[in-house]
């Protein structure tokens, strides 16, 4: 028999030094409230000179330090936008990607057929993303992820996972199963993880559990299921948090 069980969001970490990028998704214990959260962490100057910021209702990454930035394609996007009654989460900017598709009626799994995964070999680092998609006082979420086929990137596999909303489960899918070189892209399904009610204590709990000397910026946003009212946290290493 399956087992339905749910993790605390922080014991589904502790022990991964570099799971990487990230998204949770999931509803509250009591149904009050969709939870969303992103994570970005960092090896390199290049990673860990980010930030995020909100722009307009949408989750950016910038850089910290402008005068450091080598390479900002890969690390430098729109990470959480909104469409309609649709929010748009992911690694990368196959947000846009999404958000044009949505835009002309196309689903989520098929605006991501045409996305591979990023072009950084040898590590080619799995694109992660996920959509919610809220009506009549609930929601319902999708996941994917688009990785390398083989060590040679010879092609793209796409997986794509869809969720009726329970109260007090989530999934996290994040971008590396481990630690190594190259890293190894993230296995499996998403992992279901136990959503609270408190956004401070979900929030605290994850950036607990990511590894402290290579986390860089978390947000989690909880939004009220009854009316839209967003609640949300920023984590951002380079200020000081």
């Amino acid at each position: 028999m399956e087992n339905f069980s749910a993790s605390n969001i922080d014991m589904l970490l502790k022990d991964n030094e570099y799971p990487g990028r990230g998204i949770v998704i999931g509803k509250s214990a009591s149904g009050k409230f969709a939870a969303v959260a992103y994570f970005i962490m960092g090896r390199s100057e290049n990673s860990k000179n980010r930030v995020f910021e909100m722009k307009d209702g949408a989750l950016f990454t910038a850089p910290f330090d402008k005068s450091r930035v080598k390479d900002p394609s890969l690390i430098i996007y729109p990470a959480m936008k909104k469409y309609q009654n649709k929010l748009i989460v992911t690694n990368g900017d196959q947000t846009d990607t999404i958000l044009s598709a949505l835009e002309c009626g196309i689903d989520f799994k098929s605006a991501l057929s045409v996305r591979d995964f990023e072009p950084d070999f040898p590590n080619m680092t799995p694109r992660i993303s996920g959509l919610l998609t809220f009506l009549g006082g609930d929601f319902s979420y999708e996941m994917s992820i688009v990785k390398s086929a083989d060590e040679k990137g010879s092609g793209s596999n796409r997986f794509t996972f869809s969720y009726h909303s329970v109260s007090g489960i989530g999934h996290l899918i994040h971008t590396y199963f481990e630690n190594g070189s190259p890293l190894p892209s993230f296995v499996g399904e998403p992992k279901r993880a136990a959503i609270p009610d408190s956004i401070d204590e979900f929030s605290t709990s994850l950036w607990r559990g990511l590894n402290t000397e290579k986390r860089i910026s978390l947000y989690v946003r909880y939004i009220y299921l009854s009316n839209g009212k967003e609640d949300d946290r920023i984590f951002n290493k380079n200020l000081g948090d």
